[in-house]
């Protein structure tokens, strides 16, 4: 599984809820912190800086994401497929930038995350990527899924894999939550990635 060593380092920038100066951290946001930083995440990014105010939280949120993220029953890429669905739904853009990177190095076409991103139905999807996009399309837009697309996802990915969609798109609507309301920025130079979808 892809580690978050494909991203670059923070850069210290600051947010609504910045990291916090090593120096002012308590002991149990040092605890936590390491944990989260010696394991398969490989670093402090994304929502964690700012989850490190509530510590117990942080650390209680960090291991659900650890499964979501790296044990999941769904493939890696078809997983990022519906973190990328996830993050175009609350137009995240450091969910999208972060996330983008890690799917196109799962394997996840290029033209699919590009069809997401401008609000687009992808072409050319494959049985699999199709069930995950329209689960998790559906699932965002409508807050339900039709008996037909479960029925659908639950063939293909069985009970567990329809459990790990619906938590992975769970999870990381709360990380796009915490990231816009964090303002987390992008590394610089980096535009943003998302742009505004037609309304209607």
């Amino acid at each position: 599984m892809a580690s978050d060593s494909a991203l670059p380092p923070d850069d210290g920038r600051s947010g609504r809820l910045p990291p916090i100066p090593e120096e002012r951290l308590t002991e149990a946001q040092r605890r936590v912190a390491a944990g989260i930083s010696g394991g398969p995440r490989g670093g402090l990014r994304g929502p964690f800086p700012a989850l490190l105010r509530s510590p117990d939280l942080a650390d209680r949120f960090q291991k659900v994401g650890e499964y979501l993220r790296f044990n999941s029953s769904i493939p890696t890429a078809l997983n990022e497929l519906a973190i990328l669905v996830t993050a175009r739904s609350w137009s995240a853009q450091f969910e999208w930038y972060a996330h983008h990177l890690l799917a196109m190095k799962a394997g996840l076409p290029p033209a699919i995350a590009e069809a997401i991103a401008e609000g687009r139905r992808p072409e050319g999807m494959d049985d699999d990527q199709r069930i995950v996009y329209e689960f998790c399309t559906e699932l965002h837009r409508s807050h339900a899924v039709s008996d037909a697309t479960y029925a659908a996802a639950r063939e293909r990915f069985g009970e567990q894999g329809v459990v790990d969609l619906l938590g992975v798109s769970g999870y990381y609507v709360a990380v796009a939550m915490i990231l816009n309301v964090a303002q987390v920025p992008l590394p610089p130079g980096v535009p943003e990635p998302l742009k505004p979808l037609p309304q209607g």
